[in-house]
């Protein structure tokens, strides 16, 4: 390493003895992509540049204060295309750090443009970056403020000709709603909110967010911004503005810093005006293993098992928003290999998965579960995830399939694992299909865990126990945990979700059971007298291992669960 240092920092002083003018042209015979593909590490290549030069070098941007007059009147757009960020110290002296020799000339345009004498330093590109996306971030703002700004101003013109797939970040020259509506989405990535509802009253306008399952108000914009901030957002999702009678949906990829966030956008007539709905999917979260969805090692060995079977159908149960797609996406990934041909229908694709070919079902281009599942059988598929069994015909075909050599994963909206049974047969499959091809469901439910920074311990009375239905044997420990609130969750208490899970296998005896079609009650006992935990007691458990608390247990499960 320290050769390739000695010989990059060479060929730059040979370089610019020879000809000095080409710093301040856009390349150089020896430039740092070079250097780079020589494996020598960012800060090297900074300090080299620095020493031949005789400019400073800072291997952290951490302790200097950032340039306002920089932050106010460059785009972060422009600032993280060149790679340069501004800093100002205690004494008023102003510097622009910048990763390359190219960026030199951009220093000089900056200070003809800022009207200010700017000196270059120095310093590694991904600590750059950093200072960028960190103090666009603050910058931003608040939207309590904006509001303040618009103060009654009419100013469609302005949102119609905004640009789309803007930087969230980038507020600077913008129209205030444009502004506001950027506020309010990267205050909703920032709190890890999956839902921004846009809700219309009589007499006010509510923006409300939903964190970890529960929406939360945030903010109450006068009732005159209503059809403004509508606007914005049916822009934002290529909808018809002036269509204000009928629902629309709509789409779009913003940028916050450096990660990219699919808006699923959906309007709403209502008595008081329209409504809006903005369904947020980060792309930069990584996808959860199956290690990481807070299955009991029991359950995730059973189901481990399961998924690597031959052929069969292997099904996930529970109401919209309670993890089904991400336990699938897990199960997939385990599975995911150049031997396997796996293939999915999706509605819509949440997550790209590196070595699977996905499909995006469309009702209203005629490609439906069913018809997707028709055409996937013929691509000489090993398994198949289809998104959602929704109607008869898809679920025969997906029970078809796994007849035939296939394994088939898919989702139900049941309330227990026993329940997609009955459902099974509510939409027409015969029992004996369903007993031959059914391999085992899965039934969940997201609880939010007990945030860390604010946890403390305290011993239940008995009067909590009797309101609980607990039993002290239940608690080895004797205590409860709950979140106070503090300033990491939101004064919520409560920060992240862990699932709860119930797994009922197909057994011989519960086979005979489906074959007699007996009820899904008397499909539930028989798999609990054979050792299966309900939701219930799975979130029992949780709450003595101290990962979330009674009140959410109860919250997501019911006592005929139990």
């Amino acid at each position: 390493m320290a050769d390739v240092y000695n010989k990059f920092a060479a060929a730059l002083r040979a370089e610019l003895n020879g000809q000095f003018d080409a710093v301040f042209g856009d390349s150089v015979a020896c430039s740092p992509a070079q250097a780079r593909q020589a494996d020598l590490p960012e800060p090297a290549i900074a300090l080299a540049l620095s020493e031949t030069l005789n400019v400073p070098f800072r291997e952290s941007l951490a302790d200097c204060p950032v340039s306002h007059e920089f932050l106010s009147g460059v785009p972060i757009s422009f600032a993280r295309r060149h790679c340069l960020i501004g800093l100002t110290n205690d004494n008023g002296h102003r510097a622009v750090a910048i990763a390359g020799l190219s960026q030199l000339t951009q220093v000089q345009a900056l200070s003809r443009v800022l009207g200010k004498s700017l000196e270059p330093i120095f310093a590694p590109r991904d600590e750059i970056l950093r200072a960028i996306n960190a103090a666009y971030q603050q910058q931003s703002g608040q939207a309590e403020r904006v509001i303040e700004e618009l103060d009654g101003r009419q100013v469609m013109g302005e949102i119609e000709q905004a640009a789309k797939n803007e930087d969230l970040l980038d507020v600077a020259s913008r129209a205030p709603v444009i502004k506001l509506v950027n506020l309010v989405l990267f205050e909703a990535i920032k709190r890890r909110a999956s839902d921004v509802h846009v809700q219309p009253y009589e007499d006010r306008l509510m923006i409300r967010m939903r964190v970890d399952g529960v929406l939360h108000d945030v903010l109450t914009p006068p009732k005159a911004l209503q059809s403004e901030i509508i606007s914005r957002i049916k822009i934002m999702g290529g909808m018809n503005i002036a269509e204000r009678r009928i629902a629309q949906d709509g789409r779009e990829t913003v940028e916050v810093g450096d990660r990219l966030v699919d808006l699923r956008i959906s309007t709403l007539p209502t008595s008081f005006g329209e409504r809006a709905v903005i369904r947020l999917l980060d792309k930069s979260i990584r996808l959860y293993k199956l290690g990481d969805l807070g299955m009991p090692p029991a359950i995730r060995e059973h189901f481990c098992r399961l998924i690597h079977s031959d052929h069969g159908i292997v099904l996930v149960t529970g109401p919209t928003g309670s993890g089904k797609s991400t336990t699938l996406y897990a199960a997939l990934q385990e599975l995911n290999s150049k031997e396997l041909n796996i293939l999915t229908l999706e509605d819509p694709i949440e997550y790209r998965l590196e070595g699977i070919s996905q499909t995006q079902v469309s009702d209203k281009k005629g490609m439906t579960f069913a018809t997707g599942l028709r055409h996937v059988l013929r691509q000489d598929p090993d398994i198949i995830m289809v998104g959602e069994i929704r109607d008869a015909e898809t679920a025969k075909m997906a029970i078809q399939s796994a007849l035939t050599g296939h394994l088939v994963f898919s989702t139900l909206h049941t309330n227990d694992a026993a329940g997609a049974v009955a459902r099974l047969l509510e939409l027409g499959v015969e029992p004996y299909l369903v007993a031959s091809s059914l391999l085992g469901v899965v039934a969940q439910r997201l609880v939010r865990r007990i945030c860390a920074g604010c946890r403390t311990s305290f011993v239940p009375s008995q009067a909590d126990l009797q309101r609980w239905d607990l039993k002290k044997s239940q608690l080895p420990s004797g205590k409860l945990f709950h979140g106070q609130g503090c300033e990491q969750c939101l004064q919520t208490g409560y920060r992240e979700r862990v699932g709860a899970f119930e797994f009922l296998e197909v057994s011989e005896p519960i086979r005979e059971l489906v074959n007699q079609r007996a009820k899904a009650s008397t499909i539930k006992a028989a798999a609990m007298d054979g050792g299966m935990t309900t939701l219930r007691e799975c979130g029992i458990e949780k709450v003595a291992e101290g990962m979330t608390t009674m009140e959410e247990v109860i919250r997501v499960t019911s006592r005929d669960e139990f």
